[in-house]
């Protein structure tokens, strides 16, 4: 059964795989705002969501997929106002492949605004 499942290990010092493969499927771990070096963004809404859309896009590259791949999403917003604004961003990097997704109302960690969790189709490899 291991064969059947691949961890990518998280950059971040928490207990966490970044993402796991597992079959035919691509699970990826909640990503919040950091820039390229591991920073922290706040501010802006849409800031913040072009930096989650930018990890996830690096860590879908770096298991070999893409966002065309993407079939479900949980996203977690800090304001119910930040919706509108969010849905620009997020429908910049998923264009017309929307997948699946909830939005949750919720408090996040180190005071950011968004978080965004996908899962990926990538088919037997």
């Amino acid at each position: 059964m291991s064969n059947l499942i691949q961890r990518y290990p998280s950059q971040a010092l928490l207990p966490l795989s970044r993402a796991v493969k597992a079959g035919e499927f691509l699970f990826l771990s909640g990503q919040i705002p950091v820039g390229p070096t591991g920073e922290v963004i706040t501010g802006d809404i849409r800031d913040q969501t072009r930096a989650v859309c930018l990890r996830i896009g690096e860590t879908l590259a770096a298991c070999g997929a893409s966002f065309e791949q993407v079939v479900k999403t949980t996203v977690w917003i800090s304001d119910l106002r930040h919706f509108d604004s969010l849905n620009e961003v997020y429908q910049e990097f998923f264009g017309s492949n929307l997948p699946t997704r909830s939005t949750v109302v919720s408090g996040l960690v180190m005071g950011v605004d968004v978080e965004i969790e996908v899962q990926a189709f990538i088919g037997r490899s």
